[in-house]
């Protein structure tokens, strides 16, 4: 099996010498460019930031080094994460998509399902064993709840004045937006808008570039803020298409 011609470049970081090659040797054979490896929590920052990889495979559980605390050390890179982890436990989930990640399977998921959220991932989509994804909309849904019933200290930087919603998005972006906020993913979103999986992705990169967001996880985080997975609910401050 080959991978798509996209194929994201990609550094691997586990502890484990003989998972860990394994999965390299998987990712090589099937086209992926693995730009290089770790095996601790301090040389997978180094790595990346020497390499900035558009994917970072990376265990939860470093030494010396958790892998949330590695998300957040590379937090200023376009580098996106997908953990690999043998822990499905809440607490580890949302502590790593909290630092950054933007995807998590467990490591009892087939090559193919690897290959798969690899790509996927350098694609801009959140990838999450099934099971998961339903946690992390949960969770961004309370955390959205508890934002709206505390006071607001600060102006939020990604409104501008007299917008309270979301800014300079055509009306098929924030059509696309609320899909994204129900947990869809891009081929869903394409089968029910009757549009092609390349569109949707091409409209999901346009609106992380116009939030000045860096993955899916914190585009899906940003638009439960906004109530967009609330049915019939128009933001204000998006452009009007005929």
């Amino acid at each position: 099996m080959t991978a798509a011609p996209t194929a994201p470049t990609v550094l691997v970081a586990d502890d484990h010498p003989l998972w860990r090659d394994a999965l390299v040797r998987d990712l090589e054979e099937s086209g992926f460019v693995v730009v290089g490896t770790a095996s601790d929590g301090p040389s997978t920052v180094r790595r990346t930031r020497a390499t900035v990889p558009e994917v970072l495979v990376l265990d939860l559980n470093l030494p010396h080094m958790r892998g949330d605390e590695v998300c957040r050390a590379i937090g200023d890179l376009p580098t996106r994460v997908l953990v690999l982890s043998a822990s499905g436990e809440e607490k580890d989930v949302l502590a790593a998509v909290k630092a950054g990640a933007s995807g998590y399977l467990v490591k009892s998921a087939s090559p193919a399902e690897i290959r798969d959220a690899v790509t996927a991932t350098g694609a801009g989509e959140a990838v999450f064993t099934p099971g998961l994804a339903g946690l992390v909309l949960g969770e961004f849904r309370e955390m959205s709840s508890r934002a709206r019933a505390a006071p607001r200290d600060a102006e939020d930087p990604t409104e501008r004045p007299g917008q309270a919603g979301v800014p300079e998005l055509t009306d098929r972006e924030v059509e696309i937006l609320r899909y994204v906020a129900m947990g869809m993913t891009a081929k869903e979103i394409a089968a029910d808008l009757v549009l092609s999986h390349r569109t949707v992705q091409n409209h999901v990169q346009n609106i992380l570039g116009k939030l000045h967001l860096h993955n899916r996880v914190e585009l899906t985080r940003f638009a439960i803020s906004r109530g967009l997975d609330q049915p019939d609910r128009v933001p204000d401050g998006a452009d009007r298409e005929p």
